[in-house]
């Protein structure tokens, strides 16, 4: 049976000021219900991603502001940390943590600037919204093989698809430079790569 992760209940203290701050950075509002004066539900979903956030008035138990490490991924960590700054979001600089794995609790062992190497999943930032919960983007542009089901291609976003074709088009270009020749079959190559890159199995050469 698939489960597929849906919601995660973020605990805020003022309902409208986090929808306002969340709606800022661009997330969709999928629902805002309040049957009672004491029962208020908010639905918001970041743009590209298929599971949402949920908060609101008793939906949660949770200290507002309790939420950290709540992880959303981009293909372009630097590009993010330009759109959060221009948002308002203040957001940290660009990291990669120590150990090259995964990041830290808190802001131990982050050393400045996007993984030297710009190797997927090693580079981050972090925001908070108002009530303090804590946010981090991972930059990912190639996944882990058996991440992905290959069998399994889409796309949640027309900027999601337009990224995956401009890392196609540069791929495609070094190959029609080994090949010494222009590949008139190019559209299925570009299907191959994009497929491939996103279940992370073998990149077509």
């Amino acid at each position: 049976m698939d489960m597929k992760l849906e919601v995660v209940v973020v605990p805020v203290s003022d309902v409208d000021r986090a929808k306002s701050f969340y709606t800022r950075l661009g997330w969709r509002l999928d629902a805002d219900i309040a049957p009672d004066d004491t029962f208020r539900v908010v639905q918001m979903t970041p743009p590209g991603s298929p599971a949402s956030v949920i908060f609101g008035t008793s939906v949660t138990s949770q200290a507002p502001g309790s939420a950290q490490g709540l992880q959303l991924i981009v293909d372009d960590i630097e590009a993010a940390y330009d759109e959060l700054k221009q948002l308002g979001a203040e957001p940290s600089e660009v990291f990669h943590d120590a150990g090259g794995v995964f990041h830290h609790a808190g802001t131990d062992a982050r050393l400045p600037g996007p993984d030297p190497r710009r190797t997927s999943y090693g580079s981050f930032l972090s925001f908070s919204d108002p009530d303090g919960n804590g946010w981090l983007l991972q930059e990912i542009t190639t996944r882990l093989p058996g991440r992905v089901d290959p069998a399994t291609t889409a796309f949640a976003s027309s900027q999601d698809l337009a990224g995956a074709l401009r890392r196609a088009a540069a791929a495609h270009g070094e190959h029609e430079a080994r090949i010494g020749a222009e590949d008139p079959n190019w559209p299925d190559w570009y299907a191959r790569y994009m497929v491939s890159e996103q279940a992370g199995t073998e990149l077509p050469s």
